[in-house]
This record gives structure tokens, sequence and C-alpha cells, in this order.
């Protein structure tokens, strides 16, 4: 399994990612180990997750992701940040 996730990161930006390890990769990025972004916007929360089946499925949802506007994720999140 493999799970596409955002983080709200302490200065309320918003960080994309994928991984097969969810709580692995969340220590990693609070440690500042996983991500040059978030290494200087610590802690990080997790605020979005998705299952796929597959990395392919997973890299693919990122990437659409990312490609939403700073709204359009927030809408995909439900959420106010600002």
């Amino acid at each position: 399994m493999c799970y596409v996730y955002i983080l709200k990161c302490a200065d309320n930006t918003l960080y994309t990612g994928w991984t097969v390890d969810i709580e692995k990769r969340l220590k990693a990025h609070n440690a500042g180990k996983a991500s040059k972004y978030t290494r200087g916007r610590l802690p990080v929360q997790l605020v979005y997750l998705e299952s796929h089946q597959d990395k392919v499925s997973a890299q693919k949802r990122e990437w659409e992701i990312k490609k939403l506007t700073r709204n359009e994720k927030l809408n995909l999140l439900n959420i106010n940040l600002d």
C-alpha cells in the first residue's frame, strides 16, 4: 500500500508527498530528515491522507495535487488555514 499525504507546516504552508510508511515518513519530516522544504518549517502536521494500491498511482496523484492552487488544496482538505 502507498500513501499520498499533505502536511501543514508551522508557517501554514502545505507540503505534498507520497510514501509506503506514513508513520515513519511523518517522524522523518518532524526530525528534519525527510525534505529540504519541511526542514525549515517544523513542526509539521498530517492534514490529509489517501491510500493507493501501487507506487505509480500514488505518484500520479501526488503530481495532480501538487499542480493545484493553494485554494484548491484547501478545498480538498475542507479546512481554512489562513
